[in-house]
Parts: C-alpha cells; sequence; structure tokens
C-alpha cells in the first residue's frame, strides 16, 4: 500500500505553495507597515490594523459555521456527496447574508463601541472581506476534499498575490504617512479586491447553485457543526482577543493620549507576534491537508498507528521553527524596520513556544472529530477562553502585552494537555511521549543554553546558534527516517 505519511507531506507541501509562501509574502508586508517613509510612523496606527484585523479572526469563524469540517465529516456516509455540499454551501451563504444585512444597518453602533466612531468605513469594509471569505470556505473546502491541492493552491496564491500588490503600490506610491486613516483604508481595500478574487475564480461553484436544500441534512450538518464553532470562536479568544483587551484596559477613557498609547502597545506587541507568526505559517499549511487526510484514514485498520508517527513527525518539525527563530531573532527582527517596535521582542520565544503548543493540540483534536465528540471540543476552548480572559484582565494592568504573551503560552499549554487526557479516555491514540519529550526538551535546552552562553560577537553567535540547529535536525532525522517507511 502506498505510504499515508508521504502523502500527507506532499499534500502539506503543495497547500503549503499557496500558505506558507502567501504568508511569507504577507509577512514581508510587516517591513512596509513598520517602515518610517512608507509605513506607519506611530506604533497607534499600526495597532489599529492589528486589532481591525484581529476582528476578522473571529467572524470568519463564526460566519464558515463549521461547514468545512462537517462536509469532511459527511462525505465518509454519505452517498450523494454533491448534496452535502450544497446543503453546507447554502446554509453558510444564508448565515452570511444575515450577517452582512445586519451590518449595514448597525456599522455605526458598532464603530462606536470599537472605538472607531469616525470610521465606520472601517466595519463595512471588514463585514464585506470576512463574508467574501466565509462564503469561498467551502468551494475551496471541495477541491482540498476532491485533492485538487494544485488548483487549491493557485486559488489561494492569486488572492494573496492580489493582495500583496495592491498594498506595496498604494503604501508606496499613494499613501501619505501625514495621513494614516488613508493607510488603513488602502489596506482594507486590498484585502476586499484580492478576496473577490476568489468567488471569481470558483466561479463554477456559484453557477452550478441550486436550490434543492435538505433541511434534515442542513440539520444534522449543523449539530455537528455548532460544538465546532464555538470550539473555533473560543479558540479565536485565545489566538487574538489578547490585542483587542491591551486596547480597552490600557485606555483609560479620558484623553486622546491615552487611547494613542493603547493602540501604541497593540501595535508594538502585534508587529513582535509577527515573528512568532512561523509556526502559525506551517501550522495553517498543514491544518488544509490534515483535516481531510485524517478522516480519509478512518477506514485503515491502522490508523492509530499512522496518527501517532503524523505526530512525531510534526513535534519535531514545529519545534525546530522555534529553535529557527528563537536563535536567530537578531536576523529576524530585521523585518520590523522601526527600532520603535523592538522593545515587544521578549514576547518572541515566549509565543513561539505557545504555538508550538498550539499545533500540538490542534494535531491531538482529531480525536473528538473522528469520534464525532465535538462537544469536547467546544468544551477545552471554552476553558481556554476563559483563562484567557481571566489572566489578560488581571495582569495586562500590571505587565501590560509581556501578561497577554504569557497568557497565550499558558492557556495553550492547559490545552494540551487536557485534550491529551481526554483523548486517551474516549478515542484512545498511543503517542509517542518519550519523542515528544525529547524533541521539545532539548529544543528548550539549546534555547535556554544559548541565553546563558550570552555570546556577544554577532558572526561566534550566528556559528554557535545555527550549529545547534544543524545538531537538532542530525537528532531528528536519526529518529524519523523510518517514518517514511511503510506502515
Amino acid at each position: 500500500m502506498s505510504n499515508p505519511i508521504k502523502k500527507l507531506l506532499g499534500q502539506t507541501a503543495v497547500y503549503g505553495l499557496s500558505s506558507i509562501v502567501g504568508r511569507l509574502l504577507n509577512y514581508l508586508l510587516v517591513p512596509l507597515y513598520t517602515h518610517a517613509q512608507y509605513g506607519f510612523k506611530d506604533p497607534a496606527d499600526y495597532g489599529v490594523v492589528s486589532e481591525l484585523y484581529a476582528w476578522v479572526a473571529f467572524l470568519v469563524v463564526f460566519l464558515t459555521f463549521g461547514m468545512e469540517t462537517a462536509f469532511f465529516r459527511f462525505l465518509q456516509d454519505k452517498e450523494d456527496k454533491d448534496k452535502v455540499f450544497l446543503n453546507g454551501f447554502l446554509t453558510v451563504i444564508g448565515v452570511n447574508v444575515l450577517f452582512f444585512s445586519t451590518l449595514l444597518f448597525f456599522n455605526q453602533n458598532i464603530a462606536d463601541l470599537l472605538l472607531f466612531s469616525d470610521h465606520n468605513e472601517y466595519i463595512i469594509l471588514l463585514g464585506a472581506i470576512v463574508c467574501i471569505d466565509a462564503i469561498t470556505a467551502l468551494p475551496l473546502a471541495k477541491l482540498r476534499a476532491e485533492n485538487k491541492a494544485i488548483q487549491f493552491a493557485g486559488i489561494q496564491f492569486s488572492s494573496i498575490f492580489v493582495n500583496v500588490a495592491l498594498n506595496v503600490f498604494l503604501m508606496v506610491f499613494v499613501f501619505d504617512p501625514s495621513r494614516p486613516e488613508e493607510g488603513v483604508l488602502f489596506i482594507l481595500f486590498s484585502n476586499l479586491i484580492a478576496s473577490l478574487v476568489k468567488p471569481v475564480l470558483l466561479y463554477r461553484h456559484f453557477l452550478n447553485l441550486r436550490l434543492n436544500f435538505d433541511f434534515q441534512l442542513a440539520k444534522e450538518m449543523s449539530i455537528y457543526a455548532i460544538p465546532l464553532v464555538i470550539a473555533g470562536f473560543a479558540g479565536i479568544i485565545n489566538e487574538t482577543l489578547d490585542r483587542i483587551l491591551l486596547k480597552h484596559i490600557l485606555y483609560d477613557g479620558s484623553t486622546e493620549v491615552s487611547l494613542k498609547f493603547a493602540e501604541a502597545q497593540v501595535g508594538i506587541y502585534s508587529a513582535c507576534y509577527k515573528l512568532a507568526m512561523l509556526v502559525t505559517i506551517l501550522l495553517q499549511a498543514y491544518r488544509y491537508a490534515a483535516e481531510p487526510f485524517f478522516f480519509a484514514q478512518m477506514k485503515n485498520q491502522e490508523k492509530n498507528k499512522v496518527y501517532a508517527k503524523v505526530m512525531n513527525f510534526f513535534v519535531a518539525t514545529v519545534c525546530l521553527v522555534f529553535l529557527v527563530v528563537s536563535l536567530n531573532i537578531d536576523f529576524f527582527k530585521l523585518f520590523i524596520r522601526s527600532e520603535a517596535y523592538y522593545v515587544g521582542l521578549p514576547v518572541v520565544p515566549i509565543l513561539l513556544l505557545a504555538n508550538v503548543f498550539l499545533g500540538i493540540y490542534y494535531n491531538q483534536s482529531i480525536w473528538y472529530k473522528l469520534s464525532g465528540q465535538t462537544k469536547f471540543g467546544a468544551y477545552i476552548a471554552i476553558a481556554g477562553a476563559s483563562l484567557t480572559v481571566i489572566i489578560n484582565l488581571i495582569f495586562i494592568p500590571l505587565y501590560g502585552f509581556m501578561a497577554s504573551a504569557w497568557a497565550t503560552l499558558i492557556v495553550y499549554a492547559f490545552q494540551m494537555v487536557v485534550s491529551y487526557k481526554l483523548g486517551q479516555k474516549y478515542y484512545p491514540i498511543k503517542y509517542n511521549l518519550r519523542k515528544f519529550g525529547l524533541y521539545l526538551g532539548v529544543a528548550l535546552f539549546f534555547y535556554f543554553i544559548t541565553r546563558m552562553l550570552d555570546i556577544q560577537g554577532s558572526m561566534g553567535k550566528l556559528f554557535v546558534h545555527n550549529a545547534l540547529i544543524l545538531l537538532y535536525i542530525a537528532m531528528v532525522y536519526s529518529f524519523e527516517k523510518s517514518s517514511f517507511k511503510k506502515v
């Protein structure tokens, strides 16, 4: 039989063409946004952009309504695959039409609530972007289910290319830094046009749309999906609520200076958070390939062995990314073009490790999706979200964005452990905890060794740090080369 590990890696590589390469192009916009000449001179202005996109993350989870995962799950049981897609697609369209109609009526009220009273146009543009992205999510999921990875990658990459190209043109040649609100509008406008690229390239799915709605099937899919929506929503609280809370907690409600300070803290934290995003970028590409792959293994008698091997390789990879970025922070910080943001660099290793835990948690979460017990995903995410809110509310007034970074690490570690314990009870998968501990332990050991050495010379530091990274790669290879044999 073919090697499922190689198949997963191959699909991850293709999906990564759009996700990793595309996200890296977006990643390269950070130097533009933080550039003194072409971008936002004041971190507070970049903080506005960061907060707006924090809300995007919340809305996309809600507006896709968990139908991507429900679609993959019901494909395994239903003979009429097109009917499953159609009902999921119509459900998502209905949710988004209702949402955007409401937004058009109450956009000024929402702008007032978010402290953007003079810019309700931000709210309308943001709503249009998330609705388009949510509606195109299921046709893209269908491509993934049909293993049309190259077509999927082409559509995603086209959208990202348009976004990056418009950002560069508008920010470099049109934007006036003395009017930062124009820069925010240019960024949103670029994203809107880029989002519209996807439905244009997916036009066949819209032309073939039929109003043949099966309420019973839609109900079954919704019952399966709603706990995932809750889990996803709570998960986004863990990922992005800190940027929203930073502004609203640090702003004392009295002066414009106080609001600018709060937005500046958001801008600094968000820019430095980008340096920790390489783990997240890898995770996104992996998730595109992993979810349909895991469901496709349901009928494989040795599926648990496959899942365990995948986990070994995954943990080793994300720990490697942690080392590459944290041990070369002097290089990666150059992506932020203004030293005004460097005060936030201490959060980077904390957030890198947090995202390692997030990736492991996501990999484990397949147990409740395969078993149909998605309610546990909601329980875990709600507990994590509650912990996120509590830690941030208590400690942001004392420690600012450092509290947010530590909250992220604590919550993801908590969710990882709880998910493992519950998974072993309800859907046991025998993971190799010794390898897990070894890979994570060695990565942390190498990191703390470099902190203790505190080598001053830049060339000496570069040599020692990257020699440790190569040593780590050699160790992982010696343990994992057998994983490429047939399972």
